[in-house]
């Protein structure tokens, strides 16, 4: 017992000898669930919190938005905080942050309350997801790396689910409360972060990852899809669904439950997503995503042309998610042209230019929202359109010093022989 949780130092190569469920696989399972438990939780309760009991409309809930995307932009500072802490205990210190925040928030139910919450649950989430993306993309391999982030992407939609489940039967049946929906998600996501560190090893990359900002010309075309991503990204997550509780009056198990068909389908498709993007490749998976995505904003501007219903909002919602699942081929485009020691430098860079847009974007757009919403998801709508563009450069076999169709001449639609 003594032997089981006491802290060890153990290499990748030497790791698939232990036990399946203390395999790096594993600890990025456990830590993919313990981060939803927390987000899922704020996420689906923030709408209704802010109206309902702050009070804030569509400029306050821009201006929270906005705070909690500082850290975001901050994430550069992981490199810094990993000269002095490992990658994977500084996810699970994130994680504890995460879940700290999230339980004591309905304790603090003003606008500078909220401010000061959201800021430090966003600082765990954000250098979570930073050190989180890091990881996946050192330890798991090339071949299967789609497939097997499919997998986690399943279990963290799972995670959700539970949650957002457990929300609309407590709020509807149990009589459960914003003070028990924050302690319960918050603590569960901070005691699977203890465990995560009492029951495995700290785990050894192959490469050492460079311990200094790294910003190479090469990988010019993954931060532009990166900025452009988290710009149309902070439309969806501020004002889509803030839209179902402001137009459609959806409430607390209403809106978790649209949530929760989210995630159900999420756990089906996870996989199966990983596994098209291994078969077509990252650029055919990002064109479809960024395609719908220009048609599924164009017609929530449409809510507010058309007489449409709640049911074609809700329908929207749901389709818009989907294809936030096909996200993920970013990240493995990036691991297929990245040097192995750029990964962990480069995922906190690329978290700061993501977020460069985040910072201001909420808070600017809650003053035009106020005006006419329908220009908020018309803007989103010409992001995602930039964004097909630059998917288009994507080649169909990205590799190191083929980072674009222009690297080597290819033609524009990657029609040209494989390397």
């Amino acid at each position: 017992m003594a032997k089981l949780f006491a802290p060890t130092f153990m290499p990748l190569a030497e790791a698939r000898h232990l036990p399946l469920w203390r395999q790096p696989v594993a600890l990025l399972v456990v830590m993919s669930v313990a981060m939803p438990m927390s987000f899922a939780v704020w996420n689906a309760l923030l709408n209704n919190f802010v109206v309902n009991v702050a009070g804030l409309d569509g400029v306050g809930i821009g201006w929270l938005q906005s705070v909690r995307e500082i850290p975001g932009f901050l994430a550069v500072g992981v490199i810094a905080v990993v000269m002095f802490m490992r990658e994977q205990i500084l996810g699970i210190v994130a994680l504890i942050a995460l879940g700290a925040a999230v339980a004591v928030t309905s304790f603090f139910p003003t606008f500078a309350g909220l401010l000061i919450t959201t800021l430090i649950s966003s600082l765990g989430f954000h250098y979570y997801e930073t050190v989180n993306q890091s990881l996946q993309l050192q330890w798991i391999d090339k071949r299967r790396a789609p497939q097997v982030i499919g997998w986690l992407v399943a279990a963290g939609s799972g995670a959700s689910l539970a949650a957002y489940g457990l929300i609309v039967l407590g709020w509807k049946y149990w009589g459960l409360t914003y003070t028990w929906a924050y302690l319960l998600g918050g603590g569960f996501t901070i005691l699977l972060a203890i465990v995560c560190f009492l029951l495995y090893p700290q785990f050894e990359s192959h490469t050492p990852q460079a311990r200094r900002m790294v910003l190479r010309r090469r990988y010019w075309l993954y931060y532009a899809l990166q900025f452009v991503a988290g710009a149309r990204r902070q439309i969806f997550v501020v004002f889509a669904a803030f839209m179902m509780v402001e137009k459609f009056g959806f409430d607390v198990h209403a809106l978790t439950a649209l949530f929760l068909i989210n995630y159900v389908a999420n756990i089906v498709l996870g996989p199966v997503v990983g596994r098209l993007v291994t078969l077509f490749g990252e650029r055919r998976a990002m064109l479809l995503e960024y395609s719908g995505l220009v048609l599924v904003f164009l017609s929530y501007g449409g809510l507010y042309v058309f007489d449409w219903g709640w049911e074609v909002a809700g329908a929207l919602y749901v389709i818009d998610h989907l294809l936030f699942a096909l996200a993920f081929a970013q990240k493995t485009y990036f691991q297929k042209i990245a040097a192995p020691e750029d990964i962990g430098p480069t995922a906190a860079v690329a978290f700061t230019i993501n977020h460069i847009a985040a910072v201001f974007l909420p808070a600017a757009l809650g003053y035009l929202w106020v005006l006419s919403p329908q220009s908020v998801f018309a803007l989103a709508a010409a992001m995602a359109v930039v964004s097909l563009g630059l998917v288009a450069m994507i080649p169909r076999h990205p590799h190191p010093g083929h980072e674009t169709v222009f690297a080597s001449g290819w033609r524009l639609f990657g029609t040209g022989r494989r390397p």
